[in-house]
């Protein structure tokens, strides 16, 4: 049987896998349902299995000849505390948790990966399948990181593939370069005081301190970077008072800044401090700024990104974008390739529409493309584990 022929066969199997995961989705950390039935799965196919790393992640390792060379794939695991919309038989049985980002598909493509290396091992050296933890906003891959994959597994290079919905089923986007931006946060507590809402003269308000502050914080962007460098910068809460009457002493701003380089994060966490400090000083208040550095921007390396698109145009019906703009979400796979090379791509999931956009509560992958991806990630395997 060929290895087009295997995935062909295992594809039923595969969804039905995928949509048993879907129904039963775990957040960051507590996806002990979820690694046991990955370990399970690779253990039923040979592959030699670790668990725990990164608290509930798991490393599958499948070896064929003799060489050294190694390879890392990963996929994530986690869900998302969102109650889900839909009603088809496969729906959330968790109430307020679903996989609204796709990681149910992502676990069973390389799951199918898997099955089909180890039906079909021709390939020469180690691939290692990693099953991370925590990817939506919790560092699951710093946590992996942390508890010593790369000194257990020593792999050359590491590769991960994300859904993306509104991306034809069937094409890939490969990003040389910036895939996906950083992610840090900012609390901004401003200090003023207190006074009757009738006698405004008495205090020093600090509602008016924050929305001034809101409005110049527009201008970090727009006015003080290069207009080359693509960066968002967005307050998302002002928490201020709780009475009709009283002017509050204190108000917290709370937001989140996007960029692709370290040294954008840099300017632009030096400028919202100076702005801080200047509305303070023109509004007679406080401000004090806690400046959280997130995940950091996802940046392929450019002969992985090349490889990954020369294996992904390679497969049958498949097709390739190497044009398409980065996207300014995050992604905890850029901790990864602080330490190694490595590729992040794309893979489409057909229309967006009616609500099946990523982190919406009536998403649902698109189980047709589980082929596109499990034959990626064997084409993959080949190319860079060659047989002599």
């Amino acid at each position: 049987m060929s290895v087009t022929e295997k995935i062909r066969q295992c594809h039923p199997a595969l969804t039905a896998l995928r949509r048993d995961i879907h129904a039963h989705p775990e957040l960051a950390f507590e996806e002990h349902r979820t690694a046991e039935l990955v370990a399970r799965r690779l253990e039923a196919l040979g592959v030699e299995v670790h668990r725990g790393l990164g608290g509930t992640g798991v490393v599958g390792v499948l070896k064929a000849g003799r060489s050294l060379r190694a390879i890392g794939l990963r996929a994530d695991m986690d869900a998302l505390p969102i109650q889900e919309r839909n009603d088809f038989a496969h729906v959330s049985q968790h109430a307020g948790c679903m996989h609204a980002c796709g990681h149910d598909g992502h676990t069973t493509m390389l799951l199918g990966a898997a099955e089909v290396l180890s039906v079909h091992p021709d390939f020469d050296g180690t691939a290692y399948f990693i099953f991370q933890p925590a990817e939506e906003g919790e560092g699951g891959a710093d946590a992996m990181v942390d508890d010593g994959l790369f000194d257990r597994f020593p792999m050359a290079s590491i590769f991960g593939m994300h859904n993306w919905p509104g991306l034809p089923a069937g094409q890939f986007a490969v990003h040389d370069g910036p895939v996906m931006a950083s992610a840090d946060r900012f609390d901004i507590e401003i200090r003023g005081q207190g006074a009757h809402g009738a006698m405004p003269h008495l205090g020093t308000d600090s509602i008016i301190a924050g929305a001034a502050l809101v409005q110049t914080l527009q201008t970090v962007v727009s006015r003080t970077l290069d207009p080359l460098d693509s960066a968002v910068v967005s307050v998302t809460q002002f928490h201020a008072g709780e009475a009709y009457n009283v002017i509050p002493d204190r108000a917290k701003l709370c937001g989140t800044v996007r960029a692709f380089s370290a040294a954008v994060q840099d300017r632009i966490e030096a400028t919202i401090s100076r702005i801080g400090e200047g509305v303070a000083a023109s509004h007679g208040v406080s401000v004090e700024v806690d400046y959280r550095r997130g995940y950091p921007p996802t940046i392929n390396t450019a002969d992985e990104a090349a490889l990954c698109a020369a294996v992904a145009g390679s497969l049958p019906g498949a097709r390739v974008l190497t044009d398409l703009p980065p996207s300014m979400g995050a992604e905890d796979f850029a901790f990864y390739l602080r330490h190694k090379p490595g590729c992040y791509v794309w893979i489409g999931n057909g229309p967006g529409e009616g609500g099946c956009t990523l982190h919406n509560p009536h998403y649902d992958f698109n189980d047709a493309i589980i082929p596109f991806g499990v034959a990626y990630w064997v084409e993959l395997v080949r190319r860079l584990l060659p047989k002599a």
